[in-house]
């Protein structure tokens, strides 16, 4: 009982954190929040003369950002991967176990 209520609580506080995380965030579409800062701005302004790209999200994932990206295709890739050797089963393994149970 004491295991359940520490639960409960555990889970309120961490909804309690969370609400008051979220009433603290910038109202959405407001052109002086803080993600509109001079880094995009610099992005916009000199994406084409610092990249030669024609298309500015191409130069900002290309050029700007193509270590992140590399690495965000890094993890994705692990993950798959992590998902493929999980649910491999090993067929010498499976064989064995179907044998001594049939006979």
């Amino acid at each position: 009982m004491i295991k359940k209520l520490l639960v409960l609580l555990i889970v309120l506080a961490t909804a309690w954190v969370g609400l008051l995380a979220i009433a603290e965030l910038p109202p959405y579409g407001m052109p002086d929040n803080p993600v509109h800062n001079q880094v995009s701005e610099r992005y916009i302004n000199d994406a084409l003369e610092e990249t030669r790209a024609m298309n500015m999200v191409t130069a900002i994932v290309l050029d700007y950002r193509a270590y992140d990206t590399m690495f965000e295709t890094i993890v994705l890739f692990t993950a798959a991967l992590a998902v493929v050797i999980t649910l491999k089963t090993d067929k010498k393994e499976l064989g064995d176990g179907e044998e001594e149970g049939g006979r």
